[in-house]
């Protein structure tokens, strides 16, 4: 059980983050939706990648 609530904490981790980080972007550079999206986009991608990482299913690097 713990290891499910790691797994999900670091998968909404990377698309909170994500999420945060293109509001910011949008907010500084006036690109209203254009940013949140591809950056939780990019957090969505990123929390995919930790979560495969962190339960052992991607092959390791040689």
């Amino acid at each position: 059980m713990a290891r499910g609530f790691r797994l999900s904490s670091e998968l909404i981790a990377g698309v909170v983050v994500g999420a945060v980080i293109g509001w910011g972007f949008d907010r500084l550079l006036s690109t209203s939706p254009f940013g949140l999206i591809v950056f939780f986009l990019l957090g969505f991608v990123a929390g995919v990648v930790n979560v495969v990482r962190s339960a052992g299913v991607a092959p390791g690097r040689r």
